[in-house]
């Protein structure tokens, strides 16, 4: 076995590529990849391997995640910017789309991204309520809440919202309240996309 390979054998390797050698340890091993082709591979090899590994290993993303942070970036800065910092009512079954016409009148709160799976723009949040305007492409994941109550108040187009096992088919003006504990998901039934007050509300 010559020098070459009982280095690559020696796990000094894949310390550097994590990024646990020291400064002089990586000195060598950056000097020695730019002067080595089997040094250069075998770090390729270990780079390309763990990425792989984290991959396979990696939980699925929430798709709504990034809306909702996207939405949360938007509503600060509206209130830096001086929006008056107001409650929206809260959803019952008694709730009309016109309670939140306030909102959805404001042409900045309607500007959303079509291609986008799921868009967002909060209209009002506190630790207790958050209340936004939502628009789903197509739908929306199976997904369970236990600290939190959902609310929907459908504004425009048509979707089925299945609870465990039962289907519920909503138009504009439809409410519907999702229990704790139990899978829901959405699927989007009409060709464009539908346009929803959600509200969740603390536990």
């Amino acid at each position: 076995m010559d020098k070459i390979e009982n280095y690559i054998n020696s796990g000094i390797l894949e310390l550097y590529v994590m990024g646990a050698t020291t400064d002089e340890e990586s000195l060598e091993i950056k000097i020695l990849s730019e002067t080595n082709i089997r040094i250069k591979n075998e770090i390729d090899a270990i780079i390309n391997a763990l990425q792989t590994y984290s991959t396979a290993l990696a939980p699925e993303i929430d798709p709504s995640v990034k809306p909702m942070i996207m939405a949360t970036i938007n509503y600060t800065e509206r209130l830096k910017s001086g929006e008056e910092f107001l409650i929206a009512p809260t959803l019952t079954k008694s709730s009309k789309i016109e309670d939140f016409k306030f909102w959805l009148d404001k042409p900045e709160l309607n500007i959303h991204n079509e291609d986008d799976e799921i868009d967002a723009k909060i209209i009002s949040a506190s630790p207790e309520v958050t209340t936004m305007i939502i628009w789903l492409k197509n739908g929306a994941p199976i997904e369970i809440h236990d600290k939190e109550y959902e609310h929907f108040l459908i504004v425009e187009g048509t979707c089925n919202i299945t609870i465990g096992e039962e289907i519920h088919p909503l138009v504009p003006g439809s409410y519907l309240s999702i229990p704790l504990f139990i899978g829901h998901s959405v699927e989007v039934t009409s060709n464009f996309p539908c346009k929803i007050i959600l509200q969740r509300v603390a536990a």
